[in-house]
C-alpha cells in the first residue's frame, strides 16, 4: 500500500488554492514585501491581508520579520520546491502494480 504525503503538504496545497493567498505568493515571488505594500497591490484591507498571510506563514510557505512598526514577508522557496517534489512523487509513484486481468472489463 502506498504511503500518503504528510498532512503538512495537504495544508500547503489548501493554502495555495485560495485566490488571495495565491496572489500573495505571486507578489512575494518578486521579493520581500511589507504588509502595507501587499494591501495596496491587492486593494484589500490590512486585516484581510494579515489573515491570509498568517495562513501561509503557519504552513511554512512564507516567513515574516518584524522591523519597527512594519512586518515584512518573504517566500520560503525551499518549502515550495519540497511541496512540488512531494506532490510529484505521490502522483507518479512507480511501485503501484496493475492487477492482472484475464478478461477485459472495458
Amino acid at each position: 500500500m502506498a504511503t500518503l504525503a504528510p498532512p503538512k503538504v495537504f495544508d500547503q496545497v489548501r493554502a495555495l488554492a485560495h485566490e488571495i493567498r495565491f496572489d500573495l505568493v505571486r507578489h512575494l515571488a518578486q521579493g520581500e514585501r511589507c504588509v502595507c505594500d501587499l494591501e495596496d497591490l491587492l486593494d484589500l484591507p490590512q486585516s484581510k491581508v494579515s489573515y491570509h498571510l498568517n495562513i501561509l506563514r503557519e504552513t511554512g510557505l512564507i516567513h515574516s520579520e518584524q522591523r519597527g512598526k512594519n512586518v515584512y514577508y518573504r517566500l520560503e522557496p525551499r518549502a515550495l520546491y519540497q511541496l512540488g517534489g512531494v506532490l510529484l512523487t505521490e502522483i507518479f509513484e512507480s511501485d503501484r502494480a496493475l492487477t492482472h486481468q484475464t478478461k477485459r472489463i472495458c
